[in-house]
């Protein structure tokens, strides 16, 4: 093989010798004639022509050798036909020499020049190639589709992707018009902007429906680039397809899920904001700014807010969380005074996070305070419902109260009116136990307001001092505890301390310290005004303070009288008295 394709090398080398050595055999017979016949000059002109084809034909060398030749020959046939050279003869010889290397030096630089320039002709043309291929093989296996067209739109060339899309072999797609892909509904459009096309508007792109070869169709977006006419290139047209219907379903989805996402949050009257702390910038749909009561807008200056938002509440907007590594939730409530006036509590929702080193927050932003009030309005209908039940309950206590006070006070045959004043004297002190009831808005009292409005003349006049914890005593134990109050006042001043000037009474009470279960002891002390040896009576006082170690309410009552004074103490257990 490699002598089949050497051969036409070789016999071209071989020719180009043969030519030279006939050209130079010839002029050397010519010129050997010319002098023998005496019609030559002594100039060697006759040779120049002649080493002009042999330097074309030959490299220097050859060409210099053949010069050479020639002068030798001349020289030679001049001296045996004359028998001496002359002037003339040598200066011809040496010119033909110089002409002869001159001519070529001349050949030599062309035939190097020229070959300089075909090398890089032919580094360029395999670059080109190089590139070309590289192109063309960028072109098949493109992820996109391909395509290029004539200006009457007719295809030239697609590649594998374009086929693939399409459904269509690339023989069946080459020479058909670039609208026959396009969907029927989209061609006018198509061709509209198709005939647009110019050097002053040499692209467009948009999203369009195709058509398959089986007439599915397909969403993808067209770029149609125009080329005009460039150094006698043809008008041409460069055709991208992309195919999008992935995307574009994502799209479409994404944008029904966003509809949803706004007809939910319009329904729950909830808006959505966003807060840039480098920018101290706050931004919100147009549900937000309602929320806050403001006109709609893009964003506002986020200390624009300070005005509306309350100013305990405005470090839980104004400033971001320093506490925060990246990200955590962010839950806080605030209020804001609207234009009318008018406070609302409005939540805000969401995440806060540091991006780019600065802090963000964003959520969703909601009106609490209807829910607020209406929380509000329950809390305070149960508490008016359960008043009104522990009413019920007290009324129907205080008539067993009422029915117990008249059973216990002895009945005298003697002395009805005694009687009817005893009975009043408790049924007085059951009202004003009630109304003290009454007034406070638990149905119940503390030992110390009920000892207080029992002793308040006492005490202004600093005859009586009372001391201990705020205790509460429950349902109907508080009319009971008064009632045991309401006979030591009474005895006290029918009987004790509190009957002269000189009387003084000490209540007090406290957490029994040996006691585990947290029962109360109360003692009612009195000093300084019985003169007289106390007697002992059984009555109806003796019966609700228990006298006997059963008192009314309570437990462990103790009493001791003497002649300087009178000591009563009590046990109320946790069953009694509200914590």
């Amino acid at each position: 093989m490699r002598l089949r394709i050497g051969g036409p090398v070789l016999s071209d080398r071989l020719r180009q010798h043969l030519v030279s050595s006939a050209v130079l055999l010839a002029t050397l017979l010519l010129e050997m004639k010319s002098l023998l016949t005496g019609g030559g000059s002594a100039a060697f002109l006759e040779c120049v022509p002649a080493i002009v084809i042999i330097a074309f034909l030959e490299d220097r060398w050859p060409a210099m050798a053949a010069t050479f030749a020639m002068v030798a020959v001349g020289l030679a046939v001049r001296l045996g036909a004359n028998g001496q050279l002359v002037g003339d003869d040598l200066s011809g010889a040496i010119l033909l020499a110089l002409s002869g290397g001159m001519i070529a030096f001349l050949f030599h630089r062309s035939r190097q020049e020229l070959r300089g320039a075909l090398d890089v002709a032919e580094n360029r043309l395999a670059a080109i190639e190089t590139t070309e291929a590289r192109y063309r093989r960028a072109f098949e296996r493109a992820a996109l589709g391909f395509a290029t067209a004539n200006d009457r739109g007719e295809l030239l060339q697609v590649n594998m992707c374009m086929c693939s899309m399409s459904g269509y072999a690339q023989e069946e797609l080459v020479g058909q018009h670039i609208e026959t892909l396009v969907h029927p509904d989209e061609r006018d459009l198509f061709a509209r902007l198709g005939r647009g096309l110019s050097a002053e508007a040499p692209s467009f792109g948009l999203e369009m429906r195709l058509r398959k070869k089986d007439g599915t169709v397909f969403w993808a977006r067209v770029t149609l680039s125009w080329s005009g006419p460039e150094k006698q290139l043809p008008m041409g047209i460069f055709v991208v397809f992309e195919d999008i219907t992935e995307r574009r379903a994502a799209s479409e989805a994404l944008l029904g899920q966003k509809e949803w996402l706004d007809l939910a949050l319009l329904a729950g009257r909830l808006g959505t904001w966003r807060v840039d702390y480098k920018e101290r910038i706050v931004s919100g749909s147009d549900q937000f700014w309602e929320i806050l009561g403001l006109p709609p807008a893009a964003s506002r200056p986020l200390d624009e807010l300070s005005a509306i938002v309350h100013t305990a509440d405005w470090p839980k907007l104004g400033a971001p969380s320093e506490s925060i590594a990246a990200t955590a939730n962010y839950d806080a409530e605030v209020r804001v005074r609207r234009s009318d006036g008018q406070f609302r509590w409005i939540a805000l929702r969401g995440r806060e996070d540091i991006r780019d080193r600065y802090h963000q927050r964003f959520g969703i932003a909601a009106d609490l305070t209807e829910r607020r009030q209406t929380t509000l309005l329950r809390v305070a209908v149960r508490r008016q419902e359960r008043l009104i039940l522990e009413q019920r309950h007290r009324l129907s206590n205080l008539f067993a109260v009422i029915t117990a006070v008249v059973k216990m006070i002895p009945a005298s045959d003697q002395d009805i009116s005694k009687y009817r004043g005893d009975l009043l004297e408790r049924i007085r002190a059951l009202e004003s136990t009630h109304l003290l009831l009454i007034n406070n808005a638990e149905l119940s009292s503390s030992i110390r307001d009920i000892v207080a409005h029992a002793l308040r003349p006492y005490a202004e006049a600093h005859r009586a001092t009372i001391t201990g914890p705020h205790v509460r005593i429950v349902g109907g134990a508080a009319e009971s505890f008064a009632m045991i109050v309401h006979e030591l006042t009474t005895n006290s001043v029918k009987h004790g301390v509190l009957g002269n000037s000189r009387g003084q009474v000490e209540v007090r009470w406290g957490v029994a310290p040996e006691s585990s279960d947290g029962d109360i002891v109360f003692d009612w002390i009195e000093r300084g005004g019985r003169d007289a040896k106390p007697v002992l009576r059984k009555g109806f006082g003796s019966i609700v303070l228990g006298a006997d170690g059963t008192p009314l309410v309570g437990h462990s009552s103790k009493l001791e009288m003497s002649a300087g004074g009178l000591r009563y103490q009590l046990r109320l257990s946790q069953s009694e008295i509200q914590p």
